[in-house]
Protein backbone atom coordinates (compact mmCIF):
# COMPACT_ATOMS: atom_id res chain seq x y z
CA UNK A 1 0.00 0.00 0.00
CA UNK A 2 0.93 3.79 -1.05
CA UNK A 3 1.88 6.22 2.21
CA UNK A 4 -1.58 8.27 1.10
CA UNK A 5 -3.33 5.11 1.12
CA UNK A 6 -2.15 4.41 4.57
CA UNK A 7 -2.59 7.69 5.79
CA UNK A 8 -6.60 7.75 4.51
CA UNK A 9 -7.01 3.78 6.70
CA UNK A 10 -5.72 5.29 9.60
CA UNK A 11 -7.90 8.52 9.11
CA UNK A 12 -11.04 6.51 7.63
CA UNK A 13 -10.67 4.30 11.13
CA UNK A 14 -10.05 7.66 13.29
CA UNK A 15 -13.29 8.94 11.67
CA UNK A 16 -15.14 5.38 12.54
CA UNK A 17 -14.00 6.03 16.51
CA UNK A 18 -15.43 9.82 16.54
CA UNK A 19 -18.35 8.25 14.85
CA UNK A 20 -18.60 6.33 17.72
CA UNK A 21 -19.16 8.37 20.41
CA UNK A 22 -20.23 10.89 18.30
CA UNK A 23 -23.46 8.63 17.68
CA UNK A 24 -23.51 6.59 21.46
CA UNK A 25 -26.01 8.68 21.98
CA UNK A 26 -28.31 6.92 19.43
CA UNK A 27 -27.50 3.48 21.40
CA UNK A 28 -27.74 4.66 24.90
CA UNK A 29 -30.17 7.91 25.08
CA UNK A 30 -33.22 5.99 26.28
CA UNK A 31 -31.43 3.62 28.25
CA UNK A 32 -29.72 6.39 30.24
CA UNK A 33 -32.99 8.41 30.58
CA UNK A 34 -35.11 6.18 31.88
CA UNK A 35 -32.19 4.96 34.51
CA UNK A 36 -32.37 1.55 33.54
CA UNK A 37 -28.41 1.61 33.34
CA UNK A 38 -26.03 4.00 34.53
CA UNK A 39 -24.14 5.86 31.73
CA UNK A 40 -20.86 3.76 32.13
CA UNK A 41 -23.18 0.36 31.88
CA UNK A 42 -24.72 1.67 29.02
CA UNK A 43 -22.03 2.49 26.78
CA UNK A 44 -20.88 -1.01 27.69
CA UNK A 45 -24.05 -2.57 26.70
CA UNK A 46 -23.76 -0.83 23.35
CA UNK A 47 -20.57 -1.10 22.19
CA UNK A 48 -20.60 -4.65 23.24
CA UNK A 49 -23.62 -5.34 20.52
CA UNK A 50 -21.89 -2.47 18.23
CA UNK A 51 -19.16 -5.13 17.68
CA UNK A 52 -21.56 -8.34 17.25
CA UNK A 53 -22.90 -6.75 14.60
CA UNK A 54 -19.70 -7.79 12.68
CA UNK A 55 -20.36 -11.67 12.66
CA UNK A 56 -24.11 -10.54 11.17
CA UNK A 57 -23.90 -7.86 8.68
CA UNK A 58 -21.42 -9.74 6.05
CA UNK A 59 -22.71 -8.76 2.94
CA UNK A 60 -21.39 -5.21 3.15
CA UNK A 61 -24.25 -3.78 0.70
CA UNK A 62 -24.61 -0.53 2.34
CA UNK A 63 -20.53 -0.05 2.37
CA UNK A 64 -20.88 -1.33 -1.51
CA UNK A 65 -23.29 2.05 -1.87
CA UNK A 66 -21.20 4.37 0.10
CA UNK A 67 -18.04 3.56 -2.24
CA UNK A 68 -20.52 3.96 -5.45
CA UNK A 69 -21.49 7.08 -4.41
CA UNK A 70 -18.39 8.88 -6.63
CA UNK A 71 -18.51 7.12 -10.19
CA UNK A 72 -15.16 4.28 -11.19
CA UNK A 73 -12.45 6.75 -12.42
CA UNK A 74 -13.60 9.49 -11.17
CA UNK A 75 -11.75 10.06 -8.04
CA UNK A 76 -8.46 9.23 -6.94
CA UNK A 77 -6.77 9.32 -3.18
CA UNK A 78 -6.51 12.57 -2.60
CA UNK A 79 -10.43 13.10 -3.02
CA UNK A 80 -11.15 10.37 -0.72
CA UNK A 81 -8.55 11.67 1.75
CA UNK A 82 -10.15 15.30 1.50
CA UNK A 83 -13.80 13.51 2.03
CA UNK A 84 -12.45 11.84 5.23
CA UNK A 85 -10.79 15.21 6.84
CA UNK A 86 -13.97 17.37 6.21
CA UNK A 87 -16.10 14.42 7.30
CA UNK A 88 -13.57 14.39 10.84
CA UNK A 89 -13.95 18.30 10.96
CA UNK A 90 -17.96 18.44 10.97
CA UNK A 91 -18.30 15.71 13.31
CA UNK A 92 -16.56 17.47 15.76
CA UNK A 93 -17.99 20.62 14.92
CA UNK A 94 -21.48 18.93 15.68
CA UNK A 95 -20.26 17.21 18.91
CA UNK A 96 -18.65 19.87 20.52
CA UNK A 97 -22.49 21.85 19.80
CA UNK A 98 -24.12 18.93 21.10
CA UNK A 99 -25.99 19.02 17.76
CA UNK A 100 -27.02 15.02 16.43
CA UNK A 101 -25.60 15.38 12.70
CA UNK A 102 -25.65 12.39 10.77
CA UNK A 103 -21.94 10.94 10.99
CA UNK A 104 -22.85 9.07 7.54
CA UNK A 105 -24.27 11.90 5.62
CA UNK A 106 -21.07 13.88 6.60
CA UNK A 107 -18.68 10.87 5.40
CA UNK A 108 -21.10 10.49 2.01
CA UNK A 109 -21.05 14.18 1.32
CA UNK A 110 -17.22 14.91 1.64
CA UNK A 111 -16.83 12.50 -0.42
CA UNK A 112 -19.02 13.73 -3.00
CA UNK A 113 -18.05 17.04 -2.52
CA UNK A 114 -14.33 16.49 -2.93
CA UNK A 115 -15.01 14.09 -6.16
CA UNK A 116 -17.14 17.22 -7.71
CA UNK A 117 -13.78 19.35 -7.62
CA UNK A 118 -11.97 16.88 -8.50
CA UNK A 119 -13.85 15.56 -11.47
CA UNK A 120 -17.11 18.01 -11.59
CA UNK A 121 -21.11 17.16 -10.88
CA UNK A 122 -20.68 13.98 -13.63
CA UNK A 123 -18.57 12.07 -11.21
CA UNK A 124 -21.63 11.51 -8.97
CA UNK A 125 -23.27 8.27 -9.40
CA UNK A 126 -27.41 9.73 -9.35
CA UNK A 127 -28.44 5.77 -9.86
CA UNK A 128 -31.19 4.52 -7.85
CA UNK A 129 -29.87 1.29 -7.24
CA UNK A 130 -26.95 1.99 -5.23
CA UNK A 131 -26.26 5.28 -5.70
CA UNK A 132 -26.41 9.07 -3.77
CA UNK A 133 -30.05 9.23 -4.81
CA UNK A 134 -30.53 6.17 -2.55
CA UNK A 135 -29.12 8.19 0.28
CA UNK A 136 -30.80 11.30 -0.19
CA UNK A 137 -34.25 9.34 -0.34
CA UNK A 138 -33.46 7.64 2.73
CA UNK A 139 -32.69 11.11 4.34
CA UNK A 140 -36.50 11.84 3.87
CA UNK A 141 -37.69 8.27 4.51
CA UNK A 142 -35.67 6.87 7.73
CA UNK A 143 -36.97 9.43 10.29
CA UNK A 144 -40.31 8.87 8.91
CA UNK A 145 -40.10 5.43 9.47
CA UNK A 146 -39.14 5.41 12.71
CA UNK A 147 -41.67 7.77 13.73
CA UNK A 148 -44.57 5.89 11.72
CA UNK A 149 -43.15 2.61 13.38
CA UNK A 150 -43.00 3.60 16.86
CA UNK A 151 -46.42 5.33 16.70
CA UNK A 152 -47.52 1.94 16.09
CA UNK A 153 -46.01 0.11 18.72
CA UNK A 154 -46.77 2.31 21.23
CA UNK A 155 -50.28 2.27 20.30
CA UNK A 156 -49.90 -1.35 20.34
CA UNK A 157 -48.52 -1.80 23.18
CA UNK A 158 -50.54 0.78 25.74
CA UNK A 159 -53.54 -1.03 24.43
CA UNK A 160 -55.78 -2.09 27.11
CA UNK A 161 -57.61 -5.23 26.10
CA UNK A 162 -54.81 -7.83 26.40
CA UNK A 163 -56.11 -10.51 23.71
CA UNK A 164 -56.53 -7.73 21.31
CA UNK A 165 -53.03 -6.61 22.02
CA UNK A 166 -51.32 -10.11 21.66
CA UNK A 167 -53.53 -10.83 18.50
CA UNK A 168 -51.91 -7.28 17.14
CA UNK A 169 -48.49 -8.70 17.69
CA UNK A 170 -49.11 -11.36 16.80
CA UNK A 171 -50.38 -11.06 13.16
CA UNK A 172 -47.93 -8.22 12.28
CA UNK A 173 -44.77 -10.61 13.31
CA UNK A 174 -46.24 -13.45 11.63
CA UNK A 175 -47.11 -11.62 8.20
CA UNK A 176 -43.65 -10.07 8.25
CA UNK A 177 -42.06 -13.39 8.46
CA UNK A 178 -43.95 -14.73 5.86
CA UNK A 179 -44.56 -12.20 3.42
CA UNK A 180 -41.53 -10.46 3.51
CA UNK A 181 -38.34 -11.23 1.49
CA UNK A 182 -35.14 -11.09 4.79
CA UNK A 183 -31.82 -11.43 2.42
CA UNK A 184 -30.32 -12.71 5.61
CA UNK A 185 -32.37 -15.41 7.62
CA UNK A 186 -31.12 -14.01 10.85
CA UNK A 187 -32.95 -11.08 9.95
CA UNK A 188 -36.32 -13.42 9.97
CA UNK A 189 -35.39 -15.02 13.27
CA UNK A 190 -34.22 -12.19 15.17
CA UNK A 191 -37.95 -10.05 14.47
CA UNK A 192 -39.39 -13.57 15.18
CA UNK A 193 -37.85 -13.92 18.58
CA UNK A 194 -38.36 -9.86 19.42
CA UNK A 195 -41.92 -11.18 19.06
CA UNK A 196 -41.57 -14.22 20.96
CA UNK A 197 -39.99 -12.12 23.76
CA UNK A 198 -42.75 -9.15 24.02
CA UNK A 199 -45.46 -11.57 23.83
CA UNK A 200 -44.04 -13.94 26.99
CA UNK A 201 -43.69 -11.04 28.91
CA UNK A 202 -47.15 -9.64 28.34
CA UNK A 203 -48.23 -12.97 29.25
CA UNK A 204 -46.16 -12.53 32.19
CA UNK A 205 -47.00 -9.22 33.79
CA UNK A 206 -50.99 -9.84 32.79
CA UNK A 207 -51.15 -13.59 34.57
CA UNK A 208 -49.20 -12.19 37.85
CA UNK A 209 -51.08 -8.93 38.04
CA UNK A 210 -50.50 -5.62 36.01
CA UNK A 211 -49.47 -3.49 38.68
CA UNK A 212 -47.94 -0.05 37.91
CA UNK A 213 -44.58 -1.03 39.83
CA UNK A 214 -44.78 -4.71 38.03
CA UNK A 215 -45.47 -3.10 34.37
CA UNK A 216 -42.30 -0.21 34.94
CA UNK A 217 -39.89 -3.20 35.71
CA UNK A 218 -41.06 -5.17 32.63
CA UNK A 219 -40.40 -2.61 30.26
CA UNK A 220 -36.79 -1.65 32.34
CA UNK A 221 -36.08 -5.54 30.97
CA UNK A 222 -37.27 -5.40 28.15
CA UNK A 223 -35.47 -2.23 27.29
CA UNK A 224 -32.24 -3.92 27.48
CA UNK A 225 -33.81 -6.13 24.57
CA UNK A 226 -34.57 -2.76 22.50
CA UNK A 227 -31.46 -1.15 23.40
CA UNK A 228 -29.32 -3.75 21.89
CA UNK A 229 -31.23 -4.48 19.18
CA UNK A 230 -31.10 -1.10 18.28
CA UNK A 231 -26.93 -1.12 18.86
CA UNK A 232 -26.21 -4.18 16.41
CA UNK A 233 -28.18 -2.39 13.58
CA UNK A 234 -26.60 0.84 14.59
CA UNK A 235 -23.17 -1.04 14.60
CA UNK A 236 -24.24 -3.07 11.04
CA UNK A 237 -25.19 0.56 9.69
CA UNK A 238 -22.80 2.73 10.75
CA UNK A 239 -19.39 0.62 10.48
CA UNK A 240 -20.08 -0.23 6.66
CA UNK A 241 -20.11 2.99 6.01
CA UNK A 242 -16.04 3.58 6.58
CA UNK A 243 -15.69 0.19 5.33
CA UNK A 244 -17.03 1.64 2.17
CA UNK A 245 -14.89 4.82 2.22
CA UNK A 246 -11.66 2.37 2.59
CA UNK A 247 -12.83 0.17 0.21
CA UNK A 248 -13.32 2.89 -2.36
CA UNK A 249 -9.67 3.83 -1.79
CA UNK A 250 -8.21 0.15 -2.43
CA UNK A 251 -10.34 0.49 -5.82
CA UNK A 252 -8.72 3.72 -6.54
CA UNK A 253 -5.22 2.10 -6.21
CA UNK A 254 -6.18 -1.19 -8.31
CA UNK A 255 -5.80 -3.21 -5.16
CA UNK A 256 -9.38 -4.87 -4.95
CA UNK A 257 -11.61 -5.44 -7.76
CA UNK A 258 -14.78 -4.58 -5.57
CA UNK A 259 -16.33 -4.10 -2.14
CA UNK A 260 -16.84 -8.02 -1.78
CA UNK A 261 -13.04 -8.55 -2.60
CA UNK A 262 -12.12 -6.15 0.79
CA UNK A 263 -9.63 -8.23 2.94
CA UNK A 264 -11.45 -9.17 6.28
CA UNK A 265 -8.90 -7.28 8.79
CA UNK A 266 -11.07 -4.12 7.46
CA UNK A 267 -14.36 -4.60 9.16
CA UNK A 268 -13.12 -6.40 12.11
CA UNK A 269 -10.82 -3.18 12.63
CA UNK A 270 -13.96 -0.92 11.65
CA UNK A 271 -16.59 -2.46 13.38
CA UNK A 272 -13.75 -2.70 16.38
CA UNK A 273 -13.14 1.24 16.07
CA UNK A 274 -16.68 2.15 16.24
CA UNK A 275 -17.33 -0.17 19.66
CA UNK A 276 -14.35 1.45 21.07
CA UNK A 277 -15.78 5.12 20.26
CA UNK A 278 -19.22 4.17 21.90
CA UNK A 279 -17.42 3.22 25.05
CA UNK A 280 -16.44 6.90 24.79
CA UNK A 281 -19.26 8.23 24.79
CA UNK A 282 -21.13 11.44 23.51
CA UNK A 283 -22.60 13.27 26.89
CA UNK A 284 -23.44 16.41 24.90
CA UNK A 285 -25.79 14.55 22.53
CA UNK A 286 -27.14 12.28 25.27
CA UNK A 287 -28.74 14.93 27.05
CA UNK A 288 -30.74 16.34 23.43
CA UNK A 289 -31.45 12.66 22.46
CA UNK A 290 -32.52 11.57 25.85
CA UNK A 291 -33.96 14.57 27.33
CA UNK A 292 -34.57 17.52 24.59
CA UNK A 293 -37.09 16.12 22.31
CA UNK A 294 -39.07 14.93 24.26
CA UNK A 295 -39.24 12.92 28.33
CA UNK A 296 -39.30 9.15 27.54
CA UNK A 297 -40.56 6.71 29.72
CA UNK A 298 -39.35 3.30 29.89
CA UNK A 299 -42.82 1.91 27.71
CA UNK A 300 -41.35 4.85 25.55
CA UNK A 301 -37.99 3.62 25.24
CA UNK A 302 -38.86 0.41 24.33
CA UNK A 303 -41.20 1.78 21.65
CA UNK A 304 -38.83 4.09 20.12
CA UNK A 305 -35.71 1.47 20.02
CA UNK A 306 -37.48 -1.09 18.61
CA UNK A 307 -39.25 0.90 15.87
CA UNK A 308 -35.57 2.33 15.13
CA UNK A 309 -33.85 -1.03 14.81
CA UNK A 310 -36.45 -2.38 12.72
CA UNK A 311 -35.84 1.06 10.51
CA UNK A 312 -31.82 0.18 10.65
CA UNK A 313 -32.43 -3.10 9.54
CA UNK A 314 -34.96 -2.85 7.24
CA UNK A 315 -32.57 0.00 5.25
CA UNK A 316 -30.10 -2.32 5.50
CA UNK A 317 -31.82 -4.98 3.30
CA UNK A 318 -32.00 -2.51 0.81
CA UNK A 319 -28.26 -1.49 1.11
CA UNK A 320 -29.42 2.07 2.04
CA UNK A 321 -27.16 4.20 3.94
CA UNK A 322 -29.54 5.59 6.47
CA UNK A 323 -28.71 7.78 9.69
CA UNK A 324 -29.12 6.26 13.10
CA UNK A 325 -29.39 9.75 14.35
CA UNK A 326 -32.20 10.50 11.99
CA UNK A 327 -33.43 7.22 12.76
CA UNK A 328 -33.66 6.95 16.18
CA UNK A 329 -34.94 11.08 16.80
CA UNK A 330 -38.01 10.08 14.36
CA UNK A 331 -38.44 7.14 16.35
CA UNK A 332 -38.54 9.18 19.83
CA UNK A 333 -40.53 11.48 18.37
CA UNK A 334 -43.09 9.52 17.20
CA UNK A 335 -43.65 7.84 20.85
CA UNK A 336 -44.09 11.38 21.83
CA UNK A 337 -46.16 12.45 19.69
CA UNK A 338 -48.15 9.49 20.44
CA UNK A 339 -48.86 10.81 23.44
CA UNK A 340 -49.77 14.26 22.54
CA UNK A 341 -48.41 16.50 19.84
CA UNK A 342 -47.50 19.46 22.67
CA UNK A 343 -45.29 16.29 24.26
CA UNK A 344 -42.44 17.04 21.64
CA UNK A 345 -40.64 20.00 21.82
CA UNK A 346 -40.86 21.03 17.73
CA UNK A 347 -38.64 23.70 18.35
CA UNK A 348 -35.67 21.58 19.27
CA UNK A 349 -36.50 19.15 16.56
CA UNK A 350 -36.88 21.99 13.69
CA UNK A 351 -33.22 22.81 15.01
CA UNK A 352 -32.08 19.08 14.36
CA UNK A 353 -33.48 19.31 10.84
CA UNK A 354 -31.60 21.91 9.61
CA UNK A 355 -28.67 20.64 11.14
CA UNK A 356 -29.55 17.41 8.89
CA UNK A 357 -30.39 19.71 6.10
CA UNK A 358 -27.25 21.52 5.95
CA UNK A 359 -24.62 18.20 6.88
CA UNK A 360 -24.70 16.98 3.15
CA UNK A 361 -23.98 20.55 1.53
CA UNK A 362 -21.62 21.69 4.24
CA UNK A 363 -19.57 18.58 4.13
CA UNK A 364 -19.24 18.90 0.45
CA UNK A 365 -18.39 22.30 0.42
CA UNK A 366 -15.87 21.84 3.27
CA UNK A 367 -14.26 18.66 0.55
CA UNK A 368 -13.74 20.62 -1.96
CA UNK A 369 -12.02 22.91 -0.16
CA UNK A 370 -9.81 20.87 1.16
CA UNK A 371 -9.45 19.04 -2.13
CA UNK A 372 -8.49 22.35 -4.09
CA UNK A 373 -5.47 23.31 -1.08
CA UNK A 374 -4.39 20.06 -1.35
CA UNK A 375 -4.23 20.01 -4.85
CA UNK A 376 -2.55 23.48 -4.81
CA UNK A 377 0.08 22.29 -2.25
CA UNK A 378 0.82 19.23 -4.63
CA UNK A 379 1.40 21.60 -8.11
Amino acid sequence: MSTLLIVIVVLAVIFDFINGFHDAANSIATIVSTKVLTPFQAVIWAAFFNFLAYFIFSDHDVANTVAKTVNAGSFDLVVVLAGVIAAICWNLLTWWYGIPSSSSHTLIGGFAGAAIAHSGFSSINWSINGGISLTLIFILLAPVIGMIISMFITLVTIQQRFWLKISIIVVTVGSCVMFIHFKKPFEKWALLILGIIFVASYFYNHFKGETASRTTKMYKRLQLVSSASFSIGHGGSDAQKTIGIIGAAMFAQNLIPDIKSIPEWVPFVCYTAMGLGTMSGGWRIVKTMGTKITKVTPLEGVCAETAGAITLFTAANLGAPVSTTHTIAGSIMGVGATRRLSAVRWGITINLIWAWVLTIPVSALLAAGLYWFFHLFSV
